[in-house]
């Protein structure tokens, strides 16, 4: 594997592995929380930091749809379907439990073409993108993932959820 190629797997999947620990890690302190504080969870799930943004719920969904779809498209592979029908902390755990088996089961040999590999995408408009596959890692997927799952953790924080940077950063 050439050194591009390996700064593709290195940079990409062990990155979706440890942040999606943290958000795991996350969400069982909030449902914790929950419990504990009396609250329905429906009231952390459907938080949001401001009305035009997505709720908690969808903010992990679309974290999990980031580190399958960038992990699958370097790889070479099909994008895993998902259903987007969680409603509970449970089913978001189920979920990223799920990416998480996903991306683990991808073999860093997969990226041998990965950085030169043409990415075209169509997220959410008519108009398609086109990248190299380090471009589409380093200025789309991860920058996309992270905002996603920081936005989900600051929901929390701002909701009184007790977690901080350690939480977040999960397991290195």
């Amino acid at each position: 594997m050439t050194s591009a190629n390996s700064f593709i797997y290195t940079s990409s999947v062990p990155v979706f592995k440890q942040m999606l620990g943290g958000l795991q890690e996350v969400l069982r302190k909030a449902e914790a929380h929950a419990a504990a504080k009396k609250i329905d969870p429906n009231a952390l799930l459907q938080a949001r930091l401001f009305p035009d943004m997505f709720a908690l719920l969808r903010q992990v969904q679309v974290a999990s749809d980031f580190a399958k779809s960038v992990s699958a498209r370097l790889a070479g592979v099909e994008v895993p379907k998902l259903d987007d029908s969680e409603q509970t902390f449970a089913e978001l755990q189920a979920r990223i439990a799920t990416v998480l088996a996903f991306i683990e089961g991808l073999d860093a040999a997969q990226f041998e073409q990965a950085a030169t590999r043409e990415i075209v995408t169509q997220a959410g408009t008519p108009k398609e993108k086109r990248f190299t596959g380090q471009s589409y890692l380093l200025n789309y997927g991860l920058p996309h993932f992270f905002f996603h799952t920081t936005t989900a953790y600051a929901i929390l924080r701002h909701n009184g959820v007790e977690v901080g940077k350690k939480d977040y950063l999960g397991a290195y």
